[in-house]
């Protein structure tokens, strides 16, 4: 009968006895399911934490990020053909769409959290700030 060789333990990190996709962390995988409450880290390690107002804090910010994706989706610059500012309004429109799309780039980072309070924050920005800017 032939011997079967079993496969070595997963090591996702640094440390020999750590289990995580994060070297620095000592605790479980991440979330991959959407979860509720008020222990949750968006876009930096350990922020907002366990405190509920740094919680609320995190929301309100997620909500104002997104309402700012609506008002830079909806800005148009617009210039008369043949103007000296064709060029300036280019590049404004340039710096307005990189924003737009690092902006947006966060609100996916931040929705990747799987914390149900940031995807209501972050669908709510962008309703209110589609009614506000984009519905005119």
């Amino acid at each position: 009968m032939p011997e079967t060789m079993s496969a070595p333990a997963p090591h996702y990190g640094f440390h020999r006895n750590c289990t995580c996709m994060h070297p620095r962390k000592k605790m479980g995988m991440m979330h991959m399911t959407f979860f509720w409450g008020h222990n949750a880290e968006v876009l930096i390690d350990r922020w907002p934490g366990t405190d509920p107002k740094m919680y609320a804090v995190s929301l309100a910010a997620v909500f104002a990020v997104a309402a700012l994706v609506e008002l830079f989706s909806c800005c148009k610059l617009t210039v008369r053909a043949g103007s000296n500012r064709n060029f300036a309004a280019g590049i404004l429109r340039t710096v307005l769409y990189t924003l737009r799309c690092g902006m947006s780039y966060l609100l996916m980072l931040a929705v990747m959290s799987f914390n149900g309070g940031v995807f209501l924050a972050a669908v709510g920005g962008h309703a209110l700030g589609h009614l506000a800017f984009g519905s005119r």
